[in-house]
């Protein structure tokens, strides 16, 4: 079996991981030094400034945002 098979059965293996298992994946391959400070998953930032939002109402604000366009 020659290499880019076997890089390429990897791969396919790779997508059926777990998010976590993704994480460590990466982190093996490339070296914790290499990784992107803070690599994080979008679910972790959720929620993130809703006080900001509060008492606006979205159709409001949309409308708004578009009014001013004109």
């Amino acid at each position: 079996m020659s290499t880019q098979t076997n890089v390429e059965a990897l791969i396919e293996a790779a997508k059926h991981l777990t998010p976590e298992d993704h994480e460590r994946l990466l982190r093996a391959l490339l070296g914790e030094s290499r990784l992107p400070a803070g690599l994080r998953r979008i679910t972790e930032i959720r929620g993130l400034g809703k006080e900001v939002w509060q008492g606006i109402d979205a159709q409001d604000y949309v409308n708004a945002e578009r009014d001013s366009w004109i």
